[in-house]
């Protein structure tokens, strides 16, 4: 084999051989990108907001510290560290949050987020709205 017919068959193997070592994980299914994960389940109710001061400190029911602009919240029954989508079905705003806490403990709500979720939803000011909740399936689930 020549020199230039070598490099050729070489150019050939990398062009072969190089997109088998790219990731097999798409951009729709990263298991690290909750906005990409199957939803489980959804449910439809109303919302609220709680805080540090509404909460009368920082302990929630995971042993986590309430922080006022994380993306977590509380519900009745979802185990503690399940991922959801919010959506504000008034304006269409969604944050995907983590269960953190246990509530809300008002009939007719299904969920309560932290104040710095109900600001980027848009309704601190409303108090309560109506949403639905979407419980998401990792990938790996």
């Amino acid at each position: 084999m020549t020199r230039n017919l070598k490099s050729v068959a070489l150019a050939i193997a990398g062009v072969i051989l190089i997109p088998s070592c790219a990731s097999t994980t798409s951009a729709s299914t990263n298991p690290k990108n909750p906005d990409s994960w199957a939803v489980k389940t959804v449910q439809s109710g109303k919302a609220s907001w709680y805080s540090i001061k509404t909460n009368f400190g920082t302990k929630t029911a995971s042993g986590r510290r309430l922080d006022n602009s994380a993306a977590t919240a509380a519900h009745k029954t979802l185990p503690l560290g399940t991922k959801v989508r919010v959506i504000n079905t008034a304006n269409g705003k969604s944050e995907v949050v983590t269960i953190t806490d246990r509530g809300p403990y008002i009939r007719g709500r299904i969920i309560d987020v932290t104040i710095g979720v109900a600001q980027r939803l848009g309704f601190v000011t409303r108090g309560v709205i109506p949403v639905k909740v979407e419980v998401l399936k990792a990938p790996m689930d």
